[in-house]
């Protein structure tokens, strides 16, 4: 069984608790207009071109076969539709300019990554399975977490929720932690953002708290889009109203998937070059706190 991931990041502190080991997932049925992971989005390779690093030595464009890469008058165009992924031009590459972005690998050859990590999982850490939405590659998902239990590790899975209940079902029993994203509180706006209305979200962290697991509700913060009063308290809401939901975390809008989405050819469909503000996010989950007595912090 092969898997196709983007990357394996080690040491990670922010993919739930303690020192973990996160395995980012490629494939994502939502389409978040400010999506941080954008490499995350389709489920197949992509070629990734850093025109800054590009030094037009036409090297890349001599080792392909499918006319990728053309240069006209110094510019260097790049044609993904031809692209079949075959990482010639970005092994050629010697400014690092071209990269494909996923790898299939198998579960054990993931296992042996997370396996290098195993002394810090020792007090309260882990492995974090994250995307994307690793639900999309259910098979090799669950394939994974069983490996981890065999081996003794905490696991985390990162999920939009729009996942089909099956999934769910099978996997809670090898998941020590959900870490649950919650993006919009109103549906339609919700569908605006992602492409899809929330209610299959909703009525998912109802299964989990039917089936006693733990959530850590995750809430991004887009200026201009869910930044509103009515938003925040709604995160308080269905914290207060689902006894799985033990905390909440805030992550504040960072610009860093422009350049990832920009790179990789794709559609900008938000495009705000300023992080959210430090004294605005404490600001926002100080709204949380005075409807939900569950602990909330920047994440």
């Amino acid at each position: 069984m092969k898997v196709n991931i983007f990357n394996i990041q080690h040491f990670s502190l922010n993919d739930g608790p303690g020192i973990r080991t996160t395995v980012f997932f490629k494939g994502c049925p939502l389409n978040c207009k400010w999506c941080h992971n954008p490499e995350s989005k389709s489920i197949k390779k992509q070629l990734s071109y850093y025109k800054d690093k590009c030094k037009n030595c036409k090297e890349c464009m001599m080792v392909c076969d499918k006319s990728v890469h053309t240069f006209v008058d110094g510019n260097h165009s790049v044609n993904r539709e031809l692209c079949i992924h075959c990482g010639k031009c970005a092994d050629k590459c010697m400014y690092s300019a071209l990269e494909i972005v996923g790898k299939l690998m198998s579960v054990d050859e993931i296992m042996i990554e997370v396996n290098k990590d195993s002394a810090f999982y020792e007090n309260g850490g882990g492995v974090t399975f994250s995307g994307g939405e690793p639900f999309y590659q259910f098979d090799a998902l669950f394939e994974l977490l069983l490996e981890c239990k065999k081996a003794g590790y905490s696991t985390c899975i990162e999920t939009s929720g729009y996942v089909k209940p099956e999934y769910l079902i099978k996997a809670i029993k090898y998941t020590d932690c959900f870490l649950y994203d919650y993006k919009e509180t109103v549906g339609v706006k919700h569908k605006e953002f992602t492409g899809v209305d929330n209610d299959l979200i909703l009525k998912n962290i109802e299964l989990l708290t039917k089936y006693n697991a733990n959530i850590i509700l995750r809430c991004p913060i887009i200026p201009g889009l869910n930044e509103r009063e009515d938003h925040f308290i709604g995160i308080a809401n269905v914290a207060e109203r689902f006894d799985c939901v033990k905390s909440v975390d805030i992550l504040p809008y960072h610009p860093l998937g422009i350049s990832k989405a920009k790179q990789l050819g794709m559609n900008i469909l938000y495009e705000n070059n300023a992080f959210l503000e430090k004294d605005k996010a404490e600001k926002y989950i100080d709204i949380i706190k005075k409807n939900t007595n569950k602990p909330v912090k920047i994440g």
